[in-house]
Formats: C-alpha cells, structure tokens, sequence
C-alpha cells in the first residue's frame, strides 16, 4: 500500500501546496481542491482494500497457498481497471491529474502534466525517504536472517518500529 488513510490530509495538503505556491494551478477556493485531492486518494484506498479483500477470500474459497496472493490480487485489479503494487503511484497520479484537469475548483492549470505528476509524486516520495529511515534505525536488512524470521524477534522488531514511529511523530 502506498498511502495510510491517517496520511491523507496531509498529502493533499503539501500536493495543494506545491501546486498553489509556484503558480502551477490557479483557484479560488482551495480548501474544495484539497477536498478533490482527497477524495481521490480515499477512493483508491477503499478499491484497495476492497481488492485485498477479496484476493483474500478468493484464496481461501480455492485454497490457494499464500504466495499466491500478488497474483490473485493483481488480477482482480486488472478486472476492475485498478493498478497495484509497482505500478499504483503512477495510476494515483494518473488520477489525481485527471481530477485536476476536470475540477470545477480549479480555474486554470498553467503547468505541463509532467510537471504536475513530478509535483504530485513528491509527498509520497517524501514519505517512503522517511519509511526507510525509520526502517534502518530499527535495524531491518533486506533479507531477514534465520533469528529473524521467528516469531519473538518479529514481535520485538514492530515494537521497536512502534516506538520509533511515535518518536518522529509518524
């Protein structure tokens, strides 16, 4: 998942941000373009959620082993024309476009589609820099060592996770 729903006000905010303080849109009411901005993050979150959800009970009705899932889930979402995984921030910032470019809150975009999809993309890169980071202080390495696949070291490895993230604020 690219987005928690807790970190959307806050994404819309700075995309609002970013996109307002260089002159890239222009509007007059830019708490409905916030709105807007929003909506459209909400609506993959729950299309997700959706799709995870039922990537989950189509595994267990057909019995499925679990490294199945990416499968089942990415095709589930080619049905219903939704992208995950890789290629989800770029369907998210197709959308977020789209919405800009239709928006009645919007009264003129004076920016390229890149400039506006590169503007768009910073909040979550910005997010995923800080993920790392707090990965790293808790001392996860990319493939887990035999200790750390057992069930007390994992408990211990989110706990420590837990409490970094309460530290930074996230």
């Amino acid at each position: 998942m690219l987005l928690a729903a807790h970190q959307v006000s806050d994404i819309a905010r700075e995309m609002l941000q970013l996109l307002t303080k260089e002159g890239d849109i222009e509007t007059l009411a830019p708490r409905e373009v916030q709105l807007d901005l929003e909506a459209v993050l909400n609506e993959y979150i729950r299309a997700e959620q959706e799709l995870t959800g039922k990537a989950r009970a189509l595994l267990d009705a057909k019995g499925l082993p679990n490294h199945e899932f990416a499968r089942v889930l990415k095709g589930l979402a080619d049905q219903k024309n939704v992208k995950v995984g890789d290629e989800a921030l770029d369907y998210v910032l197709e959308q977020l476009l789209s919405m800009l470019l239709n928006s009645s809150n919007v009264e003129e975009i004076y920016a390229e589609d890149y400039d506006l999809r590169r503007k768009l993309r910073a909040p979550f890169r910005k997010r995923a820099e800080v993920q790392q980071k707090v990965k790293k202080a808790a001392g996860r390495t990319a493939s887990p060592t035999p200790q750390e696949a057992l069930p007390a070291w994992e408990i211990g490895y989110q706990q420590l996770l837990g409490e970094i993230r309460r530290r930074k604020g996230l």
